[in-house]
């Protein structure tokens, strides 16, 4: 009988979904990634692959339903099951907020909110039908409680997912499913890119002081906060957003003259 545990993450190609990736295949899962950009994915199959040999890739538009089924589908049918999933794609459109089209401002929502309903959905069924309960982890953003202008459509999906989360908790806590959210702050990910759009990374004192911790915050800060809530010793939370921000929501910020 196979008990390796597995995690399925989804914008895995790079950034905090490539990390969350790495830290759950570190730690011995199995790890199905999902990701609309193939060469991003392949990328993360071979940083995996050092890991364990449990890997799998699938291109998927969170998006498309049929699509995410083929993926819940595939990793059942490769890796036996699904114990985690990480709800991590997400895209931004931050235009003008009198320039925005419908059309622009339904493509985020899709992808970022109703991506993260859809693949819960499938995997929820498979947790279900697997009986041994699990764990799904919604990425939102501190962009759910406060703003920049014209991040309208961005804003929007992540709190939606902040309330899908303690939703789907209620819900799905009779089948052992925890639902819990996680909102990260400034995260940088420059270096979490695939090789094709890799940046270097520059902060300023300024930057730095942002943050009560000192530090803009690091891909690794959320993969850690991850396996933790997906761990059994997690077990008695479910429905909450844990906020990873260095601090930087709760600081009172005054204007200059």
């Amino acid at each position: 009988m196979n008990t390796r545990k597995v995690a399925a993450v989804t914008g895995a190609g790079h950034g905090i979904g490539r990390a969350i990736a790495l830290a759950f295949a570190q730690e011995g899962y199995g790890v199905s990634i999902a990701d609309i950009h193939e060469e991003a994915g392949l990328e993360t199959v071979k940083l995996l692959n050092a890991y364990t040999e449990h890997v799998i890739f699938t291109k998927v538009d969170v998006s498309k339903e049929d699509e995410v089924r083929q993926w819940m589908a595939r990793t059942v049918s490769d890796l036996g099951g699904i114990d985690v999933l990480v709800n991590n794609a997400g895209i931004m459109h931050n235009v003008d907020v009198l320039d925005l089209t419908s059309e622009q401002f339904m493509r985020v929502i899709s992808v970022n909110l109703g991506g993260a309903f859809l693949c819960s959905q499938a995997a929820a069924r498979v947790m279900k039908e697997k009986g041994r309960g699990g764990s799904i982890i919604n990425i939102s953003s501190t962009r759910a409680f406060m703003s920049e202008p014209n991040t309208e459509a961005y804003s929007a999906s992540k709190g939606g997912i902040s309330a899908l989360t303690h939703a789907m908790a209620i819900s799905l806590g009779e089948y052992g499913i925890r639902v819990n959210a996680i909102s990260p702050g400034w995260i940088e990910v420059r270096d979490w890119h695939y090789p094709a759009v890799k940046d270097s990374i520059v902060h300023s004192e300024v930057d730095k002081k942002q943050h009560p911790v000192g530090r803009v915050g690091k891909p690794e800060d959320i993969a850690t906060a991850c396996l933790y809530l997906a761990d059994e010793k997690a077990g008695f939370i479910t429905g909450q957003n844990l906020t990873i921000d260095g601090g930087m929501t709760v600081k009172m910020i005054y204007a200059e003259e």
